[in-house]
């Protein structure tokens, strides 16, 4: 096995991976990863569909576009689940507030299945496993994913791991100095120190982009992060989020 320093500063996102199948004893292994999350409460506000049927992964596939689900061996989808909390309070007769109907209980839920994920990815690439974390899982079709799913009320997805046996080695991204992600004490107040940090590394991202191995693009960082945020705005997340049984907007 890897050690967790390896596994974690030498993590990819693979996106191409062999035929070969993930052993029930790795995924026996990243389960109780997943099972051991540090939770709000020990609430364990969440929970996990792994889906290895091929032909569920090709319908996934069909809503978005990302090649690494059909080809991965395990396609893991991480929700927000307040259902389980729900089924035994009414069993034992508690009054259950609509906790869920709160940014808190949104938050925590999101955090609990991220949190969780983590755990699925770090326990993959210490077996030298890949993986592929997919946002889009959650916002392409979410209403289409959650019927295919079978999701009760009260459940939703936050996000998709492709975990497989890779059959690349990308090289490694260009991440932001530490200076821009570790705040002292408090926030740094030196914008335009910042601005000068940020500038540098918009040009290493543009470099790396330019000279990878594979597919090279002209992205810079900036420009490319704001080009998906601009695209996320035509998202309905909160009406997505609604018909699941979550109404944060109350």
């Amino acid at each position: 096995m890897k050690s967790v320093k390896e596994s974690l500063l030498n993590r990819r996102s693979i996106r191409r991976y062999e035929r070969e199948a993930v052993t029930d004893e790795q995924m026996q292994l990243i389960y109780e990863a997943i099972r051991n999350t540090p939770t709000s409460y020990n609430g364990q506000q969440f929970s996990v569909i792994d889906v290895t049927d091929q032909a569920v992964k090709e319908q996934i596939y069909a809503l978005t576009n990302q090649k690494q689900i059909k080809t991965c061996s395990h396609f893991l989808l991480f929700m927000i689940d307040y259902h389980k909390i729900r089924l035994i309070s009414e069993a034992k007769n508690i009054d259950m507030p609509d906790f869920e109907h709160t940014a808190d209980g949104l938050i925590v839920g999101v955090v609990d299945a991220t949190l969780a994920m983590m755990g699925a990815v770090t326990m993959a690439e210490s077996l030298g496993l890949g993986t592929c974390p997919i946002g889009y899982a959650r916002t392409v079709a979410p209403e289409a994913l959650s019927s295919m799913m079978t999701l009760p009320d009260k459940t939703f997805i936050v996000c998709g791991l492709a975990i497989g046996v890779p059959r690349e080695m990308p090289d490694l991204k260009p991440k932001q100095p530490l200076s821009l992600v570790i705040h002292k004490d408090h926030y740094r107040q030196d914008d335009d120190a910042m601005l000068e940090e940020l500038k540098e590394y918009d040009a290493i991202v543009s470099n790396y982009n330019q000279t990878r191995e594979g597919a090279k693009t002209d992205n810079d960082w900036a420009s490319h992060i704001v080009g998906y945020y601009r695209e996320a705005m035509q998202y309905r997340m909160l009406r997505a989020l609604q018909r699941r049984g979550f109404d944060p907007a109350r």
